[in-house]
């Protein structure tokens, strides 16, 4: 018998996490203020705490993770790495196909790696109210979670599409505690702007950190918990990507390939991040990050300084954006809904060092069913951007009778999803490329730094 899945014991889950900031080939661009001066970590203390602003700005190579962060990751970690034997079967590929499975955490998702951490360290620095956003409502699942186990009130603005169409997500959150508002909504000047302009808003993640932001800076109880983009979130994911290495020894064998999908980035960079370090000494390895296009931006965007939200609330970024006030329609990935890309991920792009792609909604879905129907996981819609790109790339593989080895990070199961899939196989899905002139007008209201 063929060995499937590839498991480490307790002891093996990372005591560090890995900081890519200290592997790059240049430094990262200093965060700003709108007139073009570098941010110091007071600006930040508004809105986080002074432990995670020092993982925020560090530039050492290993963080250690705090005893209690590995005493609850012990719920589900380490996740198993899954060798994809009855896919390759479907598709009659000779690649040889991975995964590592993120969905089995008490959240469904990979987001507790991060939501488990910043509750431990904003308890340690006595906070015990946290506000944040959601996109298909992972992170805010994750981010209940987490503050219930360590004591905190936690307050989420949720994407009101995602908020419509994933109403046992609420549940989740509700049944953990948290406080659930569709974004936008009255309770915040940002969210009573976006009305006034147009009172049936499907909302945005951009416009979802905003209002959060907004409340954060306003009430000196609280603190923000942010689910991607900014460097700490990313460190804290780079556990699924150093689980995985160490279970690729077992599994005697390395990824030719990591895909991941990527909307802030947490997901690519948790998984692919710990690689990176093999990449510049030599190993042959592609990392690629794969995107809606219907929000691509990575593969249209610009590579420029930015708000991480909709009213220009935060510091600027350098990124790949499709400009902050980019309304993305209302497509079933909605933790992909997200006008920018993580400064990290994005500086590796612009550099060369990864790359990325973007797939149209109706592909993923189609790719999603073929994954469960040979492999028995149901994957959320974000995670069905990475299958279609791993598929696409196995049947090329059939066609030139490579055997390459191919892994993504299956971030998070759909059970939450259905009515996505529903409509999918009712014909109500639709594919939507964004028009090029709508991303020229969005990017012509960049911020003119400085």
């Amino acid at each position: 018998m063929t060995t499937t899945k590839f498991l480490l014991p307790e002891s093996d889950i990372p005591t560090h996490w890995y900081n890519v900031v200290a592997d790059l080939n240049n430094p990262p661009a200093p965060v700003l203020t709108p007139d073009g001066k570098p941010v110091g970590p007071d600006a930040l203390s508004a809105i986080f705490p002074d432990n995670i602003i020092e993982q925020e700005v560090s530039q050492q190579r290993w963080i250690p993770i705090p005893e209690p962060v590995r005493e609850l990751y012990q719920l589900w970690r380490p996740s198993p790495l899954v060798r994809a034997h009855r896919l390759e079967a479907a598709l009659g590929t000779p690649a040889r196909i991975y995964y590592k499975y993120e969905g089995c955490s008490p959240a469904g998702s990979h987001k507790l790696n991060s939501a488990i951490a910043q509750a431990y360290y904003n308890r340690e620095a006595g906070i015990r109210r946290m506000v944040t956003e959601t996109g298909a409502g992972q992170w805010g699942s994750s981010l209940a979670f987490a503050g219930q186990a360590f004591g905190i009130d936690v307050r989420v603005f949720m994407v009101k599409v995602s908020y419509d169409q994933k109403p046992f997500r609420r549940s989740m959150m509700q049944t953990w505690g948290a406080n659930v508002l569709a974004s936008p909504s009255l309770e915040t000047a940002t969210g009573r702007a976006a009305l006034a302009v147009d009172a049936n808003s499907p909302g945005a993640l951009g416009l979802a950190i905003a209002e959060a932001v907004e409340e954060a800076a306003g009430r000196s109880d609280t603190t923000y918990g942010l689910g991607s983009v900014l460097n700490h979130v990313l460190l804290h994911q780079t556990v699924i990507g150093l689980e995985a290495k160490k279970q690729f020894e077992l599994a005697g064998d390395y990824p030719d390939m990591i895909f991941a999908p990527c909307g802030g980035g947490s997901n690519f960079g948790g998984v692919a991040f710990p690689f990176l370090a093999d990449k510049a000494a030599g190993k042959n390895i592609r990392l690629v990050a794969v995107e809606p296009s219907s929000c691509p931006s990575l593969t249209r965007g610009h590579y420029a300084y930015d708000f991480g939200d909709t009213a220009g609330l935060t510091p600027l970024m350098k990124q790949y954006t499709l400009g902050h006030d980019f309304m993305p329609p209302s497509i079933h990935a909605g933790g992909l809904r997200y006008h920018g890309a993580s400064a990290l991920v994005s500086q590796l792009y612009n550099e060369g060092i990864i790359e990325a792609l973007a797939v149209p909604q109706l592909a993923t879905f189609e790719a999603g069913v073929t994954f469960a129907r040979a492999e028995g996981v149901i994957p959320a819609p974000e995670s069905c951007h990475g299958i279609r790109a791993v598929i696409d790339e196995a049947l090329a593989c059939k066609a030139t009778g490579e055997a390459k080895t191919l892994f993504f990070n299956l971030s998070g199961h759909g059970h939450f999803d259905m009515a996505s899939y529903d409509k999918y196989f009712s014909g109500d899905l639709e594919d939507y490329s964004y028009p090029e002139e709508a991303i020229h007008a969005a990017l012509a209201r960049l911020p003119k730094v400085g």
